[in-house]
């Protein structure tokens, strides 16, 4: 099945407006229709909450390196000892609170129990308080994750995952694919505004002369 016109245009909202693209004039376009469709000012809002946790990702793609560099280097691993009761507690919170565990968390959560507490509460915020389907809560991660400023495979991979353990189909997941797939236009829609203003000021020049 289709998505709905509003979810389309939170998924177009959170590529507009993910760190990796921040394109304003796209986003301004996406919210007027959103808003047109149905949407509400917390469903906007909490898109803004979770494509915000990309930031994330310097972490998540960090500590797999420390941790290679680590062994390469002869340094005492920190994974595969026994979760201290603080860990366990922090860890069965993250579950609860978002669903599912990814064996890339077990690095941060043995290196630093203090930021994985703090990311897991601020990641959680929109799984507490939003009105979204998680269902659709995971598409907008794949789209922010898939989209070609960011192509980071291991949220996508996790989060496709989660899609579909929550009722998503593979043709919904192949249809956000598709419509995030768009972005490319932006440089046309950026870029003929100030091909114009150029010329203009060109021709403008040639004729002072």
């Amino acid at each position: 099945p289709e998505q709905s016109p509003k979810v389309k245009e939170l998924l177009y909202i959170a590529i507009d407006s993910s760190m990796t693209h921040m394109y304003e004039p796209g986003l301004r376009v996406h919210i007027r229709n959103a808003l047109r469709h149905g949407a509400t000012r917390d469903e906007i809002m909490e898109v803004y909450q979770l494509t915000s946790s990309i930031g994330v990702h310097s972490v998540t793609m960090g500590v797999p390196v420390l941790l290679d560099v680590m062994r390469h280097s002869g340094k005492v691993g920190v994974t595969g000892k026994p979760l201290t009761p603080r860990q366990e507690q922090l860890k069965a919170a993250f579950i609860a609170n978002r669903g599912y565990w990814s064996a890339m968390w077990d690095g941060v959560l043995a290196l630093s129990p203090d930021f994985f507490e703090a990311y897991g509460e601020f990641s959680s915020v929109p799984w507490k308080t939003g009105t979204l389907e998680p269902k659709i809560r995971e598409l907008v991660y794949v789209a922010i994750d898939a989209a070609a400023t960011h192509m980071y495979e291991p949220g996508t991979r996790i989060h496709m995952d989660n899609a579909l353990k929550l009722g998503a189909t593979p043709e919904e997941i192949m249809e956000v694919l598709a419509l995030i797939s768009v972005l490319g236009v932006h440089t046309i829609s950026m870029g003929l505004p100030v091909l114009l203003d150029e010329l203009k000021k060109a021709e403008s020049s040639t004729q002072n002369r």
